[in-house]
C-alpha cells in the first residue's frame, strides 16, 4: 500500500485562487488514477469567508473551463496542517509569509508558493483576482492549470514511481 500524499492549497481568503487550485489539480489527479493516492483541500489564510463557497465570478470561469468549484466552502488554514499536508502551497509571497509564521518549528513540511511548479509561467505569484475584472480570472486558470500539472509530475515521479 502506498503512503498517500496530501496537498492544500492557500490563498488569503479561500474564495478565488486557492478553491480554483483544488479544483484543477482535484481533476488532473482524477484523471490520472491518484484519487486514492493524493488528498487535496484549500484554505484561506485570513478568516473572512469561513464557511463561504467560492466568488461567483471564480465559479463562472472555472465552469467554462469544465471545473466545478460549487461545492467548496471557505476554511481556515492552521499549525496542523503542516502535520496534516505532505505540500502547503501559497499563491503569492504574502500568504507565504503568513504561512511561514504559522509553521510549528518542529514541522517537516515546509510552504512554498504554487507556481514554483509551473512550466510555461515565469511569474512566481498566483495575482489576485477579487478585485479586478473577469480576465483577472481567466489569467489565474492559465496560471493554475500550468502549475497544477507541474505539481502532479513532480509528485507523480517523487511519491509513485518504481
Amino acid at each position: 500500500m502506498m503512503k498517500k500524499v496530501s496537498v492544500v492549497f492557500v490563498c488569503m481568503g479561500n474564495i478565488c485562487r486557492s478553491p480554483t487550485a483544488e479544483a484543477v489539480f482535484r481533476q488532473y489527479v482524477e484523471r490520472a488514477g491518484l484519487a486514492e493516492q493524493i488528498e487535496i483541500d484549500s484554505a484561506g489564510t485570513h478568516d473572512y469567508h469561513i464557511g463561504a463557497p467560492t466568488d461567483s465570478r471564480t465559479q463562472h470561469a472555472a465552469q467554462q473551463r469544465g471545473f466545478d468549484i460549487s461545492e467548496l466552502r471557505g476554511r481556515q488554514v492552521e499549525a496542523a496542517d503542516f502535520s496534516r499536508f505532505d505540500y502547503v502551497l501559497a499563491m503569492d509571497s504574502a500568504n507565504l509569509a503568513i504561512l511561514n509564521r504559522l509553521m510549528p518549528k518542529d514541522s517537516t513540511t515546509q510552504a512554498r508558493l504554487f507556481l514554483d511548479y509551473a512550466h510555461h509561467h515565469t511569474e512566481r505569484e498566483v495575482p489576485d483576482p477579487y478585485y479586478g475584472g473577469e480576465d483577472g480570472f481567466e489569467r489565474v486558470l492559465d496560471m493554475v492549470e500550468d502549475a497544477a500539472a507541474g505539481l502532479l509530475q513532480h509528485i507523480s515521479e517523487r511519491h509513485f514511481k518504481a
